[in-house]
């Protein structure tokens, strides 16, 4: 089945929490109208976690083991920021991800494709006074999910974004240019519309490459706003 090919990008907003050709969502999605509880102070202020915690080498997902991990090394950049373009301070970014075989560090993860010993696939790091991330990883494989006949998921890096409380939380995914699975994902499909798809996806940036050693993409991520960044559709 190629359902996802069937539905065309049309103009719209976030993901339908209900979206046909992504079947899990017909389980999980709200039939009733939602209601909206106000946040409490504390949900409001209470902090999610202290700077302390986050080390340097979090940003680097190939040093954490013994010898290096396989796949293509990448260097994936970009800036966090608010509707008008202003510059997200010491905003804590997380990524997961699967590894250069497509598949993940996770015992739920049964795709017959090899672990690799040197990768586990999670890092983290706050953004500077400008903005900015940076994350030196694999190059994710794609993957298949058995959500209808010969599914798989193009190559996609998972990244989680608090503010300062719990209820502050955006999670998305971001894409590799060029890839020809778009459009048979969807998960990728169920971002309506055609600008707000292109916001899922990386840039390649020979200024971010380093020479001899990794390829550079840049990505940035609007929090709200009309140019926000589409969240997932599973955290809809």
């Amino acid at each position: 089945m190629r359902e996802a090919a069937l539905v065309a990008p049309q103009r719209g907003g976030h993901p339908d929490r209900a979206y046909a050709p992504y079947r899990s969502t017909a389980l999980r999605s709200p039939s009733q109208p939602l209601v909206v509880a106000p946040a409490s102070l504390l949900e409001q202020t209470a902090p999610v976690f202290g700077a302390k915690d986050v080390a340097a080498t979090d940003a680097d997902l190939t040093v954490h083991s013994t010898g290096e991990p396989l796949g293509e090394r990448i260097v994936v950049t970009g800036r966090v920021l608010d509707r008008d373009g202003r510059p997200v301070r010491n905003q804590l970014v997380e990524v997961w991800q699967a590894n250069a075989s497509g598949r993940y560090a996770h015992d739920g993860d049964r795709h017959p494709a090899p672990l690799d010993p040197h990768f586990t696939g999670g890092g983290r790091c706050l953004t500077d006074d400008d903005g900015r991330y940076r994350f030196v990883t694999i190059k994710p494989g794609a993957y298949p999910w058995r959500n209808h006949h010969n599914a798989w998921r193009p190559a996609h890096i998972h990244f989680s974004l608090f503010g300062t409380a719990f209820t502050q939380r955006l999670v998305t995914q971001m894409y590799f240019p060029g890839d020809q699975l778009f459009a048979l994902d969807p998960i990728f499909s169920s971002v309506t519309d055609e600008k707000a798809q292109q916001r899922l996806i990386a840039r390649y940036d020979h200024d971010t490459t380093v020479a001899e050693w990794a390829l550079g993409y840049q990505w940035d991520i609007v929090l709200d706003g009309p140019g926000a960044t589409p969240p997932d559709p599973d955290e809809v």
